[in-house]
């Protein structure tokens, strides 16, 4: 099992910085992805960026060159959001994967006012 516990969201004005991080414990191995992905009032769950254990990363076309996702060691994640805008208003939830298994965090709520 893993355990994900994400810290960081908030509200924010348009334009502003926001820096979101997962820490990871339980059964976790040196080899994995994790990342992070949002959802919406009312709209699917959605991939925002992730990054490997090699530090390959990938980007929703969406917050490329707003938002950077770095990793500290193998179990700690951080998001770093500059120029926030509404759109970017969600629950961004932390990811865990490796062979087949997921495990999400609980969430962590992100505003953003106009």
């Amino acid at each position: 099992q893993v355990q994900l516990v994400e810290s960081g969201g908030g509200l924010v004005q348009a334009g502003g910085s926001l820096r979101l991080s997962c820490a990871a414990s339980g059964s976790i191995f040196s080899i994995n992805t994790m990342g992070w992905y949002r959802q919406a009032p009312g709209k699917q769950r959605e991939l925002v960026a992730t990054i490997t254990s090699g530090g390959g990363t990938k980007y929703a076309d969406s917050v490329k060159g707003r938002f950077t996702i770095s990793r500290d060691n193998r179990n700690t994640i951080n998001l770093q959001m500059n120029s926030l805008t509404p759109e970017d208003t969600a629950v961004y939830y932390c990811n865990y994967y490796r062979l087949g298994q997921t495990y999400w965090g609980q969430g962590t709520q992100v505003t953003v006012s106009s």
